[in-house]
């Protein structure tokens, strides 16, 4: 099967014609123990609006550009977060420091409380666009939804910045390698 790919106006570059071959993937469990190892930060994502409040944790959340700063958050098709989310249009990612690990496991919905009572754990502001903003965070992007793709299990959203909050410079932060956390110290002498 061949597809042409559509050039945008304006567009500088050399346009190509690609082909897209059946390809045979890796099996899940490969794939989940290789993800395993492959380190991320915690994120406790969150959001409110007239669909309702709500917060989970996600470690697949990446940058995506800075012109303009947008943030990719994939969320599990099958998870209430994504259809709040989705409704709302708005999220924020705060990435959690390492005092703050009980977090994870709480906004997993590991713990068996409901998602009133875990927001009742920390303190919550808002920014910009009034999805919950969790104080101590090392850092917390408001963010705007501009785009959903659906993929497999996970919805894929691409989210416009609209304001950050930078937590301390000497926070360790928390990361999640090994199915274990693990904390990162700050840099010494570091100036941001």
């Amino acid at each position: 099967m061949r597809l042409a790919r559509r050039v945008p106006a304006g567009f500088r570059g050399t346009a190509r014609l690609f082909t897209l071959r059946p390809m045979r993937t890796v099996n899940q469990d490969r794939f989940r123990e290789a993800m395993a190892r492959l380190g991320a930060a915690v994120n406790v994502v969150t959001t409110d609006g007239a669909a309702g409040r709500g917060g989970c944790t996600a470690s697949a959340v990446c940058s995506v550009t800075d012109d303009p700063p947008t943030l990719l958050v994939c969320l599990n098709r099958g998870g209430e977060m994504r259809e709040l989310v989705k409704a709302n249009a708005v999220l924020c990612v705060n990435t959690l420091a390492a005092s703050q690990t009980a977090l994870s496991p709480l906004f997993a919905g590991e713990t068996g409380r409901g998602v009133r009572e875990r927001f009742t754990t920390g303190l919550w502001h808002v920014l910009e666009t009034g999805a919950p903003v969790l104080e101590g965070a090392v850092v917390s992007f408001d963010c705007l939804v501009s785009q959903v793709t659906e993929v497999g299990t996970h919805s894929v959203f691409f989210c416009s910045v609209a304001a950050i909050r930078l937590g301390s410079m000497d926070d360790e932060a928390l990361i999640y390698f090994r199915r274990r956390y693990h904390r990162t110290a700050a840099a010494a002498g570091h100036r941001g």
